[in-house]
Parts: structure tokens; C-alpha cells; sequence
């Protein structure tokens, strides 16, 4: 009788634990997906930001100099989503330092070149309004994506932190998620 008890009480103890460990490699597994979904979609965003840029640039409502250097910002930023290698990298490793670097430098040209009264002036021009628009919505939803990426990274990084995730490898050879470095402030761009 005392035998039978202990075994069950074993075998109970190591199904509770094979559960555990399963729903949580599960879960690891649903937030890895998550973090791929989030590193798309901001991808996606920062591509249709420089986009608007760029069409912005090309419009012909702005100063020479003002198209030249939103033009060239925003090149830097479209050269890193050309390349079909870009997408598997962006969604193996998320965004690289150089990424964030040309994405800081289209924000950073965003705000010193789209000042209140440049904006005033490029919305006197017939569809500048428009324009204006969409550059900033490009620029809002890249804050969010931004925002859901980043939430998604601290989530993963909490479930892999666990000593049983780190103990049984939960997470095999999957590289750690880093949340994104880079200026979005799309405070220039809000203010018209």
C-alpha cells in the first residue's frame, strides 16, 4: 500500500511538472510569435513613414533644401528595406543599430525641416494638407508599433527570465529579443 502510494504520488508530481513545463514552452512559443508579428509591423510602419517622406520630399512644396535632405533620410531609411534578406533579418534579430540609426536621422531631419511655419507654407499648396497628414499619421503609427514591439520584447524577456524556462531551455537557441533604439518623437510632426 505504502509503496503504490509513493509511486502515484511520484507519477502525480511529474505529470504536474511535464504540464508546467509544456504550457510554458507553449507560451514562450506564443509570445515568440507575437514578437515576430510586432517586428513586421514596425517594419511595415517605418517603411510607409519614410514613404510619406519621400513623397513629401518629391512634391514640390518645400525648399530645395528642405526636399534634399528629407530625400536623402529618406532613402537611408528605404535602403534597409529593399533587400528580401532585410526581412528575414528583421524577423529573425529584429531591428539592427544601423536600421535604428537611419530611422533616428529621418526623425531627427522630420523635426528640422518640418517646422510650424514650414508647415504652414507647405499647406498653402494645393494638396500640402494632405500631405502634412499623411506624414504625420505615418509618423503616430510608428510610435505605436514601436510601443507593441517594445511590450512585446519585455514580454518574452520576463517568461525567458524564469529559472525552469532557463533551466530546461524553454527557449532552445532563439536570441534574446532587445527592445528598439531609436528617436521617434514625432513631436514636430504633432504640433501641426
Amino acid at each position: 500500500m505504502r509503496v503504490w502510494f509513493w509511486v502515484m504520488l511520484v507519477v502525480a508530481v511529474l505529470a504536474l511538472v511535464a504540464w508546467y513545463l509544456s504550457y510554458t514552452a507553449a507560451r514562450l512559443d506564443r509570445l515568440h510569435s507575437r514578437l515576430e508579428g510586432s517586428v513586421s509591423a514596425l517594419d511595415a510602419q517605418l517603411v510607409r513613414r519614410a514613404e510619406a517622406v519621400m513623397e513629401l520630399a518629391h512634391s514640390g512644396v518645400l525648399d530645395p533644401a528642405s526636399s534634399m535632405l528629407l530625400a536623402q533620410a529618406a532613402t537611408g531609411s528605404l535602403d534597409f528595406a529593399d533587400d528580401a534578406e532585410v526581412h528575414d533579418e528583421v524577423r529573425d534579430f529584429g531591428i539592427d543599430r544601423e536600421r535604428a540609426t537611419a530611422e533616428s536621422a529621418l526623425s531627427q531631419t522630420l523635426r528640422l525641416t518640418l517646422t510650424p511655419d514650414a508647415v504652414r507654407e507647405i499647406e498653402t499648396h494645393k494638396g500640402g494638407h494632405a500631405l502634412t497628414q499623411r506624414v504625420q499619421q505615418a509618423g503616430q503609427r510608428v510610435v505605436l508599433a514601436r510601443a507593441f514591439h517594445d511590450d512585446a520584447v519585455r514580454a518574452v524577456r520576463r517568461v525567458r527570465a524564469q529559472p525552469p524556462v532557463r533551466a530546461f531551455r524553454l527557449a532552445g537557441r532563439t536570441t534574446m529579443p532587445r527592445v528598439v533604439d531609436f528617436d521617434s518623437d514625432p513631436a514636430a510632426i504633432d504640433s501641426f
